[in-house]
């Protein structure tokens, strides 16, 4: 079986076709850095109408890199949420349309399922159950997986989530748009310990995260310490380990809540090394193994959203004509896929 996966939920526009047995058979994307960045992030007017412009020529691209024609297909797989509801609209509505067109059953997919199942992609795949630290622009979640469908969301951010506390901070820092690559990179040139920044809700119970005060800790330090290099520098790094630190100790603290002993760590800022090399350090030091998608599957990416899909076809999980997205849409809501 083969599925065509469509990723528009924010400012990348994701193309990927899956194959059952042969997995990823081509991969497709744009990324709309250079459109937002004069405005220091994303305009969502202006992501819509991109998505509009990019979509079907990178169907078109993903198609004839797989040697595909639409009759080869069985099914269309797209991001209906969570995410930017214009984005998610334009989509929904080329992956319904062409649906009906090749007469194919359409798959709605949760983005954030995309995310968490992006790991399977990969040659060694973690066994169910797992815990499953998400962090990206606009998520951090923990959550305890059973099986694809079986979610227990364990802690989330209560305001801002990882990657956007990083842009933030980077912004803060003079870095360009978007700035959590860039920091990640000033904090290597960081000195360790003249800074030592807050880990925010580790001094107490539970598994939600907090990043705002974090970063207005950064702003005032920026203020008041000046602007030289290596002072950013500096700064960076203080940044970067008090967040790291901070998904370290909840990671740690859910593996031993639940005496799980596999981790899997995905979206935009599972890509960080520093993160990958603390927390396999964790896992190793808990005789756990720790999982996570290459580069390229950790942003927004059609390969994740075609792979979920497949999972949902198999399950006959199908949508009806509707055109409907949801910006919102908690993991917990999805039904469970069985064997």
């Amino acid at each position: 079986m083969r599925v065509l996966g469509i990723e528009t939920s924010c400012d990348e526009t994701g193309i990927a076709i899956f194959d059952d047995q042969n997995g990823i058979l081509a991969h497709q994307l744009y990324s709309q850095i250079k459109l937002h960045a004069d405005y220091g992030g994303v305009v969502p007017e202006l992501a819509s109408r991109d998505h509009i412009r990019k979509t079907l020529p990178l169907i078109d691209a993903a198609l004839k890199q797989a040697g595909c024609q639409p009759e080869d297909l069985d099914g269309i797989a797209y991001t209906a949420g969570p995410g930017l509801v214009g984005a998610l609209l334009v989509g929904s509505t080329i992956a319904r349309s062409l649906a009906m067109a090749w007469n194919k059953p359409a798959i709605p997919v949760h983005h954030m399922e995309g995310h968490l199942l992006a790991p399977m992609l990969e040659e060694h795949v973690p066994e169910f159950p797992f815990i499953a630290l998400l962090v990206s622009g606009g998520h951090t979640l923990l959550v305890r997986v059973d099986g694809i469908g079986q979610y227990q969301i364990l802690g989330e951010s209560i305001d801002d989530a990882a990657g956007e506390a990083f842009d933030k901070t980077a912004k803060l820092l003079g870095l360009d748009y978007p700035g959590g690559a860039a920091l990640s990179k000033l904090a290597e040139q960081g000195t360790p310990g003249r800074f030592v920044f807050p880990r925010p809700m580790t001094d107490r119970p539970g598994l939600d995260f907090s990043f705002s005060g974090l970063k207005t800790f950064a702003a005032n330090t920026i203020r008041s310490q000046g602007e030289d290099d290596q002072t950013r520098a500096d700064i960076a790094h203080a940044f970067q380990s008090a967040v790291i630190d901070t998904l370290a100790i909840k990671c740690k603290r859910a593996l031993q809540e639940t005496h799980l002993k596999r981790l899997v760590i995905a979206g935009g800022v599972s890509a960080n090394k520093e993160l990958r090399h603390q927390l396999a350090a964790l896992m190793q030091k808990l005789g756990g193994e720790v999982f996570y998608p290459r580069p390229e599957y950790c942003t927004d990416n059609g390969a994740m959203i075609a792979y979920a899909g497949m999972q949902r076809l198999k399950a006959g999980q199908i949508a009806d004509l509707e055109i409907s997205v949801k910006p919102r849409w908690s993991l917990e809501t999805l039904p469970p896929v069985t064997a």
